[in-house]
């Protein structure tokens, strides 16, 4: 911790985390290439591959699937490119020297990225599980809907980790491309896109290696 706050109250710390916390939130809420993608991304393709698809085929299994599948395709992204791209630039930009100049809790960094890319996901995993409740007729209960709620909120932590060492390790304009190059392969391969079975022996016995 800071030497600014070795002597303050737990409260007015536990108040620095939060304010920490409200202004990485509210910064990514107000960049677009950011919040839009990660928002509206899974909801996109769920609507076209889980209801259109899933209402053609006439299988209800198939959208089920489907929420799983984007679910966790919105969970990635705000862990990979919220960690990753950011603090690369950020690293290179110096922000982060600043930042150690500042009476702030040494952790509050990482613990709003963290908090920021869980309230996204929280939101897209909202999204989703509406619109297969409605539009895509899936009979999906309270409880299994909380459940994959929390599941993918606590399940973006992963991502957090690999996107932090991608931006400690890459520049700022090698970043996206990296993590791009994690991010479409890893989601393919690991079943999000179509089930596992579906792969060749190969791929599917790799299958599990992948997050």
């Amino acid at each position: 911790m800071n030497a600014g706050f070795s002597h303050m109250s737990q409260s007015r710390v536990i108040a620095a985390y939060l304010g920490d916390i409200r202004f990485e939130l509210v910064k990514m809420l107000r960049t677009p290439a950011f919040a839009l993608p990660t928002l509206l991304f899974p909801v996109m393709f769920y609507v076209l591959f889980g209801v259109i698809m899933g209402a053609q085929r006439g299988n209800g299994a198939f959208a089920l699937y489907a929420l799983a599948g984007y679910g966790v395709f919105g969970t990635m992204a705000p862990g990979l490119f919220g960690f990753g791209v950011s603090l690369a630039f950020e690293r290179e930009m110096g922000t982060l020297t600043y930042r150690q100049a500042l009476p702030m809790p040494s952790g509050s960094y990482l613990l709003a990225r963290m908090a920021t890319a869980m309230v996204f996901v929280g939101i897209s995993t909202l999204m989703l599980i509406i619109l297969a409740a409605t539009a895509g007729h899936v009979p999906i209960t309270f409880g299994q809907a909380l459940h994959l709620l929390t599941l993918n909120i606590f399940g973006v932590l992963p991502f957090c980790a690999i996107g932090m060492f991608v931006g400690a390790m890459v520049s700022g304009q090698a970043a996206p491309a990296v993590i791009n190059m994690i991010y479409l392969p890893m989601a393919f391969l690991s079943g999000v896109w179509f089930p596992v079975a579906g792969m060749s022996k190969v791929l599917h016995q790799l299958s599990p290696l992948w997050p």
